[in-house]
């Protein structure tokens, strides 16, 4: 008997033993990408549930931005830790935009306006539903103006909209 797949709403559920603060070690997946904005091997990082970057991505009000970046450097400050594993959070966002579609907005708490999270730079996400294009058409509708930078996308003028006033319940 085959197994069924989780739906993309299952796959939001949080994970027993997490949060979890972890040394940052050189074989982590997440090591470059931190190392690249100063976080050294040894410095405590943290790993988090679903739940508590969807509640970030929920506050993003219209008309502003966050990205990865922004989310991981809340959630570092709010364990008072060096970093959050970008690769973790990166697939936490992919998952919950994925659900959110899915949900089409009901329950409220998959009411989620991931398109206004953006990758590192303000690049566009290519794993969100639809791709890359669909991403920017989401942008484009809240009058965001997206350019071309080589082969992927970014949103012009990303850092004047960031939006950072992260609260925490």
């Amino acid at each position: 008997m085959a197994s069924r797949r989780k739906t993309w709403q299952e796959k939001m559920a949080d994970k027993e033993g997490l949060p979890k603060i972890l040394p940052l070690e050189e074989r982590f997946p997440c090591y470059n990408a931190l190392h690249s904005i100063g976080v050294e091997a040894g410095d405590p990082v943290v790993l988090v549930n679903s739940g508590e970057v969807v509640a970030l991505m929920r506050q993003m009000p219209y008309g502003h931005l966050t990205t990865i970046i922004e989310i991981c450097q809340a959630l570092a400050r709010h364990y008072q830790v060096r970093g959050c594993c970008t690769l973790t959070t990166g697939i936490v966002i992919m998952t919950a935009a994925n659900a959110a579609v899915e949900a089409g907005g009901a329950p409220p708490e998959l009411d989620i306006p991931y398109w206004r999270t953006l990758k590192a730079d303000g690049f566009l996400n290519e794993k969100f539903p639809g791709g890359a294009e669909a991403h920017r058409a989401l942008l484009e509708q809240e009058g965001f103006t997206i350019a071309r930078k080589g082969r992927r996308y970014v949103v012009a003028d990303y850092r004047r909209y960031l939006f950072t006033d992260f609260s925490f319940s």
